[in-house]
């Protein structure tokens, strides 16, 4: 965890410190995070794109706009591959699934669960093959949801999901060395958990995910 996050947690918890104490430690102990470079998937060139609906948009409250994205995760032997999708708003992880294929299948399946409890009015993804392909496209479509495409080359156009792959790595999946599908899942699960209850967000003014989502809070958060 970052000094922001740790500081928040321990004042929360009635442990008074300031941020920069917390910072201060963690430099005296050479403790530092690692940023990796973004990861842009892969565009059928067949497929049609649509244009970002986000730039100068103000997300003022939940299920406005859905951030979603597939990413891979190592085990000791081969890859595992998750997509998830996030309400922009609140940070909140709404479902997610993984796979040991890159088939469309678990993308449309995790997408209609998510449906069936909530809609959107956008979703967002990259220019990714699953999510320009006719049977995804054609999801969104019959839920009457708006569909917005990051820019080619933009992995900042969707920058919430990104930051949470980031935390997901170097806080649980590269200080593991899963040995199965079974932990792997296990792993993200336990993560996912703490992400939607527990980590308080500096974005979220030091509330949880799921508090602002169920809207027991109101934010004004901007892109």
């Amino acid at each position: 965890m970052g000094y922001r996050t740790i500081a928040a947690i321990m004042n929360r918890e009635g442990d008074h410190i300031h941020k920069n104490t917390v910072r201060r430690y963690m430099r005296e102990m050479g403790i530092m995070a690692i940023y990796p470079g973004p990861n842009l998937s892969k565009r059928d060139l067949q497929h049609r794109t649509y244009p970002y609906l986000l730039r100068g948009l103000a997300i003022t409250q939940p299920d406005q706009v859905w951030s979603v994205d597939i990413t891979y995760l190592r085990m000791k032997n081969g890859w595992m591959y998750l997509y998830a999708v996030m309400d922009w708003y609140s940070r909140y992880i709404i479902d997610w699934q993984m796979d040991q294929s890159l088939e469309i299948g678990f993308v449309l399946e995790t997408m209609k669960r998510a449906l069936t409890r909530r809609k959107p009015s956008i979703v967002n993804s990259d220019q990714g093959s699953h999510f320009t392909s006719q049977q995804y496209i054609d999801l969104l479509k019959e839920n009457e949801v708006r569909i917005s495409m990051d820019g080619k080359g933009r992995a900042t156009d969707n920058i919430v999901i990104e930051r949470f792959w980031r935390s997901l790595k170097y806080n649980e999946v590269y200080i593991h060395d899963y040995n199965s599908p079974r932990e792997t899942r296990q792993g993200v699960e336990r993560y996912i958990h703490m992400h939607n209850h527990y980590l308080p967000h500096q974005s979220l003014q030091s509330h949880t995910p799921a508090v602002v989502y169920n809207r027991n809070v109101i934010l004004f958060i901007d892109k």
